[in-house]
């Protein structure tokens, strides 16, 4: 299934950049992200499960957010991209 997954991490502490890095990583290592704080990821429900563990381990939940957007299987019908920036399909190989 595809999701969509935003965050804004408080910028107000030292201890923020590195929650913003940790959880950028934790992004960058399942999916492909689309904007600075927006990633797409085709998950399995298990590695779902994993994900919101691991944001929800790392962030501050008294400072910072994190939204998930389950856009389902038949995901390709709901996403429309318009401008520059352009992105590898997530579902189709890569090739080097």
């Amino acid at each position: 299934m595809m999701v969509l997954v935003t965050y804004d991490v408080d910028y107000k502490d030292k201890s923020s950049a590195k929650r913003l890095r940790r959880v950028a990583k934790i992004c960058e290592n399942v999916g492909q992200r689309v904007q600075k704080s927006v990633f797409e990821m085709i998950v399995e429900p298990a590695q779902l499960v994993t994900l919101k563990t691991n944001l929800l381990r790392t962030i501050d939940a008294e400072k910072d957010s994190v939204r998930i957007y389950l856009l389902g299987a038949k995901w390709e019908r709901r996403v429309e991209h318009y401008g520059v920036k352009p992105v590898y399909e997530q579902n189709k190989p890569i090739i080097l």
